[in-house]
């Protein structure tokens, strides 16, 4: 059984549809950089294991990363879950999790990569928003996107109405993909990232207009 185990700064929403989706890997922690994060909450009423691992308690970014790696193992973590973790990782920690760490964006990848990706989208005036599931690298929301929940943008949206349906699509999407990875029917080999025994050319698309 895979173990997976999620990193947080927040409310936790995301952990919360992982943990709602019955799984068929087993979340065996976690680590919250905010030991406010109400995350950690929603971990603890499903009897997950918790650190908080504050990043203002380290001299630098990999003196951080360097302990958030120990707990990792000690947990014999097989995948790591990015779900609303506010922190920009080393190339150090990244590349000893590469491959078993996968993140969800909101926005359509490559589009919109960093921060404030609603509001972007909106003064572009975009028809087409949502998020994206990908592999983390180095480089900044690069990694190959796994999955793309799509929705077609109204004309009456705002930032706070499209951050709410984004979330509602992140919801259905994430917890499909780490099915996927629990069940190999994503594979990362020497060839690349497979689904269902063919090479993953591009993400696959979920739409919900």
């Amino acid at each position: 059984m895979i173990k997976i185990a999620v990193l947080v700064s927040g409310n936790g929403s995301n952990l919360q549809a992982l943990i709602d989706a019955n799984l068929s890997g087993q979340i065996v922690g976690v680590i919250s950089n905010k030991p406010a994060a109400y995350a950690l909450e929603r971990a603890a009423h499903a009897n997950i294991a918790t650190a908080v691992i504050e990043h203002k308690n380290f001299p630098d970014r990999e003196a951080f990363d360097d302990v958030m790696h120990q707990q990792l193992l000690d947990w014999e973590a097989d995948l790591v879950v990015l779900a609303g973790f506010m922190r920009i990782l080393s190339a150090k920690f990244v590349k000893a999790w590469e491959g078993k760490m996968i993140n969800i964006h909101p926005s359509l990848l490559p589009n919109y990569k960093g921060m404030h990706t609603h509001q972007r989208v909106l003064n572009t005036g975009d028809l087409w928003h949502g998020c994206t599931v990908h592999y983390v690298t180095a480089e900044l929301d690069a990694g190959q996107a796994l999955a793309q929940g799509v929705l077609k943008v109204s004309h009456h949206d705002n930032v706070e109405s499209l951050a709410d349906r984004v979330h509602q699509l992140e919801h259905l999407i994430f917890p499909q993909v780490v099915e996927w990875i629990c069940n190999q029917t994503i594979q990362v080999t020497s060839e690349g990232v497979h689904y269902k025994n063919q090479i993953l050319k591009g993400p696959i698309q979920f739409c919900h207009i």
